[in-house]
Formats: C-alpha cells, sequence, structure tokens
C-alpha cells in the first residue's frame, strides 16, 4: 500500500553550539512542500542559499559529513537527518544562521524531540521509494570498510563496528524498522578516541566540545600534559577514566551505544540518497566515508534504474480492455484514438499499448520517405492513458470529457517507427482531487524509454 509523504505542521528552533567552529547557532526546522525533500539554508550568507542534501554534494567527511554547493558549505549534516528519516519525514527545510548544525549531545535525540513538538502531518502525494531487488554492495580495500544493500521488506539497518580496541571491542547493532529510531538509536552519542580527542585539540577543532556530547574511549595512557589540556578545553576541574575505559562525567545509555551511534550515521549519510529505501543496510565498520561513497553509488544506481525502468508485460495475454471497452470510457474515436488496448488499472496508475503500423495517418506527411511518429502524438497518447485513469473514477465515463491543463518536463529520447509496439505508462503524482489528474508518464518501446513527460489533466461534464 502507497504511503503518503509527511513533513512537519509548524516552524520550530533550536540552538547550541557547533561542535567544530564552537559558534553559537540557532537551527529552525521547517515545513517544506511535496517532493522537497531535505534541504539546509544559510540565513547567515547573502541570499540565503540553499543547499539540498543530496550525495553529490558531499566535499569532505572528516568529523562529520560536509555538503557544499556553490562554495556554501554544511558541516556534521548527519544527525538531524538521521532524526528526519528515523520519523518517517520526507521534506523539510532546516534554516541555520552559520555552518553546522548546533551539536546538542552529540546524539539526534533532540532534533526528534524537536520535529515531534513541531507535529508530523502527511502531504496530499505518495512516497517515492526505491524497492531493492539484489544485493548493492561497497567496499573499501585499505580499511576493510563495507556496506551491502540487499532485499527486504522494510528498510532495516545491521552496523558492525569493530576499531581493533581493548576499550571499544567488537560492537553490533540492529534497526528491525524505522519506528523504533526514536526509542533505540535517536539517543546514541557520538564518540572519540582519546588519541583523536589529543589529535582535534592540537588543531584546534573541537572549541564547541565538552564531555556532555562525546563518549570520549581512552585507548592509550593519560598523560598529564593531555589531562591539562582536556580540562583546559573540556573547562573541568578534575577529569578521571571510568572502569568501562572512557572519561568520566559520561554514562553509556548502552553497552552499545558506539554501535547504536554508527547506525544513526548511516542513516542520517544515506539520507542523502534523495530516495526513501525499501531493503535492508548491513554495515560493517561504516564511517561517514563509506556510507557517503555508497550513497553516491546508490543514487547513480537509482536515477540510472529509473531512466531504463522499462516494464514488460505479456502481450499474448487477454487485456483488461480491449479498443471497444476504451471507446466505451474515452470520447476519442480513430484516427485520433491513440490507445489499442489497456494492461492495468488501478487507483493510482495505468498501463496501455498501441501497435504503430504503416498505415497510420500521419505517416503520410511525417515523413514521406523516413516516416516517424510525431512527439505530440506519443504524448497525445500517454494522455489517453492518464484519461482512461480520471474517467475510471466516475460512474459514468461517458458523460465526460478530459482536457489538458499542463505538460511539463517533456522529453523526447528515441524515435517510434512503423511496426514498433509502444507501452503507456503514467502514475499519479498526487491523488486524484476534484477532477484533476496530475501524473508522471512514459512511453516504452523496444525496451528503451521514448518518451516522457508530466502530464496534467482535468475531467469536465459534456455539455
Amino acid at each position: 500500500m502507497s504511503k503518503k509523504q509527511k513533513t512537519i505542521q509548524n516552524e520550530i528552533s533550536l540552538s547550541g553550539v557547533g561542535l567544530h567552529t564552537g559558534n553559537a547557532v540557532k537551527m529552525t526546522l521547517k515545513p517544506a512542500p511535496i517532493n522537497h525533500g531535505f534541504a539546509f539554508c544559510r540565513l547567515d550568507l547573502e541570499g540565503a542559499p540553499i543547499i539540498e542534501a543530496r550525495a553529490e554534494y558531499v566535499v569532505n567527511t572528516q568529523r562529520g559529513t560536509n555538503i557544499e554547493k556553490n562554495g556554501v558549505q554544511i558541516q556534521t549534516s548527519e544527525h538531524v537527518l538521521a532524526a528526519a528519516v528515523g520519523l518517517d519525514i520526507d521534506n523539510l527545510l532546516i534554516e541555520i544562521n552559520a555552518s553546522e548544525p548546533p551539536i546538542m549531545d552529540g546524539s539526534s535525540k533532540f532534533f526528534v524531540e524537536a520535529l515531534e513538538e513541531a507535529g508530523i502531518k502527511e502531504q496530499d502525494a505518495f512516497i517515492e521509494e526505491y524497492v531493492v531487488k539484489e544485493v548493492i554492495s561497497f567496499k573499501d580495500e585499505v580499511t576493510g570498510s563495507e556496506i551491502m544493500l540487499m532485499p527486504s521488506d522494510e528498510y532495516q539497518v545491521t552496523t558492525m563496528v569493530d576499531f581493533g580496541t581493548k576499550v571499544l571491542g567488537t560492537q553490533n547493532a540492529t534497526l528491525e524498522k524505522v519506528s523504533d529510531f526514536k526509542e533505540e538509536i535517536a539517543a546514541a552519542r557520538t564518540f572519540s578516541f582519546l588519541h583523536e580527542i589529543e589529535m582535534l585539540l592540537e588543531h584546534d577543532l573541537i572549541k564547541g566540545g565538552d564531555l556532555n556530547n562525546a563518549i570520549v574511549y581512552v585507548d592509550k595512557e593519560l598523560s598529564d600534559s593531555t589531562m591539562g589540556k582536556l580540562k583546559k578545553a573540556f573547562n573541568k576541574k578534575d577529569i578521571a577514566v571510568k572502569s568501562n575505559g572512557i572519561l568520566d562525567n559520561l554514562t553509556l545509555h548502552w553497552a552499545n551505544e558506539a554501535a547504536r551511534h554508527k547506525l544513526l550515521d548511516v542513516i542520517g549519510d544515506l539520507a542523502l540518497v534523495g530516495t526513501r529505501i525499501r531493503g535492508k543496510v548491513i554495515a560493517n565498520k561504516p564511517g561517514h566515508l563509506i556510507n557517503t561513497l555508497f550513497a553516491k553509488k546508490l543514487a547513480k544506481i537509482i536515477k540510472q534504474e529509473k531512466r531504463n525502468n522499462v516494464p514488460t508485460y505479456d502481450l499474448s495475454l487477454p487485456p483488461l480492455l480491449d479498443i471497444h471497452q476504451i471507446m466505451e470510457i474515452l470520447p476519442h474515436r480513430p484516427p485520433f484514438l491513440l490507445v489499442d488496448r489497456i494492461l492495468e488499472l488501478s487507483s493510482k496508475h495505468v498501463v496501455g499499448m498501441k501497435n504503430v503500423t504503416m498505415n497510420e495517418n500521419f505517416f503520410v506527411g511525417h515523413f514521406p520517405g523516413a516516416p516517424v511518429m510525431p512527439g505530440v502524438l506519443q504524448v497525445e497518447a500517454m494522455a489517453q492513458c492518464g484519461g482512461v485513469l480520471v474517467l475510471n473514477t466516475v460512474p459514468d465515463p461517458e458523460n465526460y470529457l478530459t482536457y489538458f491543463m499542463k505538460m511539463d518536463k517533456v522529453k523526447f529520447k528515441q524515435k517510434v517507427l512503423p511496426g514498433d509496439t509502444v507501452i503507456f505508462k503514467c502514475e499519479l503524482i498526487t491523488p486524484i482531487r476534484r477532477g484533476i489528474c496530475h501524473m508522471q508518464a512514459y512511453a516504452y518501446a523496444n525496451g528503451k524509454v521514448v518518451a516522457e513527460a508530466e502530464l496534467m489533466a482535468q475531467i469536465a461534464r459534456k455539455n
């Protein structure tokens, strides 16, 4: 069953500091329209530029996932994106007055609470979901990190973490269903090893860090000089190491909190694919680099599959509607009836076909000696299929006519020639309302997309 897209009802703001910059930052989460996806808006820059949360914009994965468009950066995007995905939100505008969202406690918990407080509402459009049909994998031969995506009935994620340290050991975490994110994953905080903290302190890179927003695993002897630096950086009089090997002032929420946070990062980074995923992710030793490289690979695969998504139908089977039944629904008649059969019909989509023969009247003049089916007639044929879809919603289709309202994003990719069998597929972009049908339409022939368009039509009573 198709699910509707979601956004938030009201805008809501949070304030804090950026982990790496230490700057005070205000972030406002705002509702966004259908098919908008996730995007950031930099209010502190001239023109308030918008950076869409897409894998293609990833420029750096040191200490977080950083995206950049036209020279404008967003740092550490993953925690707020994970919160949105974890609450089943599709469309969100994230306004901030700095280059990175507030780190809060290093988890997604405060973002989840804010989004819930803002209220979540359904929108008048169906979600687009990528259904995984075969295993897709990506491996970093140098680090041994690997991500696999396999078929599953819903979006699931498993992370396996092994940093080769005794203090952390090997940890696993699994999210069986997205609805568990709030309780099982959202509060898992970011973590570092002591040797990384020392390096970051030397390079002045954790100005906004304190012991309340990062778990620090002590993987080496804590020297007096390091102790002094930590006390100064975190503004603490005393710092000690707990028996479980982490610096004090923090209590773990779960023994495997590190693996859960890595899972949170995977969800936030894969949000950059820009499409919901129906499949199971297994991430072995994940990190922002491999996560985002995998997101880029997956986004390309999805784009390619969309382009080449040629449905197959057994044309030897009896049609759902033959030419006589089509004429009972559509007001068109030869030579302007351009659909021979309807193969599939539901409340949200329709599939039709036309056998293009040399006897078509338009081949007489288009073009003699090199006949090609006119592009406008391909669009008309797709629209007639859409007409069957929309007229199927009324009990007396013979009393209605369909009229074009709009054509958008029309593309002709291949020639349609005499002898071709053309398949037309139309899917609703938004539910039919007041007789208005807004749909994505494709025409296929010889195993390729020949034309595509966004079409809008309206039915009106005759007379």
